[in-house]
């Protein structure tokens, strides 16, 4: 099953354009894309493509294009003046071209690994470097072992 101008049709409920129409070119176009941005990282994070079911595949490039159709550009309010009359109408914001959610990349497995600038302990202080009568093993805020200063325990060891 591959995703088609026509299958794009069926999920916006809407009748399919004629084949090789400008319309029907741009799906076709939308459809390429999605799919070289999955193979795109695919190809970075080093995963076969033919593990992913095809029917995932079918789903987020069909997603990802329906979400184009309906949300092209990323113009957000278009108003027309004539005279004193004016008329506005608010449109949803797109991106502007074809992408792909996280929770489809996600869907696919192919999720990067978060490498992020740093962690958060939620714990702090309390860890196995802490002597056992340390002060923040029983709730305080300070350590009274001095492991926070040399890396190891140096007061209150025996």
């Amino acid at each position: 099953m591959a995703v088609t101008p026509d299958k794009i049709a069926v999920a916006l409920g809407v009748t399919a354009p004629e084949t090789n129409s400008i319309q029907w070119q741009q799906w076709s176009l939308w459809i390429d894309d999605a799919t070289m941005l999955i193979e795109n990282r695919a190809e970075r994070l080093e995963v076969d493509l033919s593990m992913i079911g095809e029917a995932k595949l079918d789903y987020v490039i069909r997603e990802a294009v329906v979400s184009q159709v309906k949300k092209p550009d990323d113009a957000t309010q278009v108003t027309i003046s004539v005279d004193d009359a004016s008329s506005s109408r608010t449109y949803q914001s797109g991106k502007g071209r074809v992408s792909i959610l996280d929770e489809w990349w996600a869907m696919l497995g192919l999720v990067e690994a978060d490498e992020g600038a740093f962690a958060i302990d939620m714990l702090p202080g309390v860890s196995a470097i802490h002597d056992l009568a340390c002060s923040l093993r029983f709730g305080a805020t300070y350590c009274s072992c001095g492991a926070d200063i040399a890396g190891k325990p140096i007061y209150g060891v025996e």
